[in-house]
């Protein structure tokens, strides 16, 4: 990943409007912004989320509050709990999220 083509920018993500869709349960809010090739997101899952896709872009994902989990396309469930991450490369693993209790996510992709 190269970042280039702009400047400083500081993010007061309170300020950034939140679009907010179905999943296969529950919701997600995601606000967005885009610095030059590179998205960044703040993500919050609601309790019980469940994706309705099979996701192979990838990230670098931190977890900012509650617990994170994410079924592979082989078959292997991660928990990614509060204050850790998880990097997956484009077109790697397939990944599903989902969340018991909510999550809040950073996502850089």
């Amino acid at each position: 990943m190269r970042l280039d083509g702009f400047d400083f920018t500081s993010t007061d993500w309170s300020a950034v409007p939140a679009e907010v869709r179905p999943g296969e349960s529950g919701t997600v809010s995601q606000r967005v912004r885009h610095f030059g090739a590179v998205r960044v997101r703040l993500v919050e899952y609601s309790p019980g989320y469940a994706a309705d896709h099979w996701c192979r872009k990838g990230h670098v994902l931190f977890v900012l509050g509650g617990e994170l989990t994410t079924t592979l396309d082989d078959g292997r469930v991660v928990v990614t709990p509060q204050g850790a991450s998880y990097q997956v490369a484009d077109e790697r693993e397939a990944h599903r999220s989902s969340t018991e209790h909510g999550a809040t996510l950073l996502i850089v992709d």
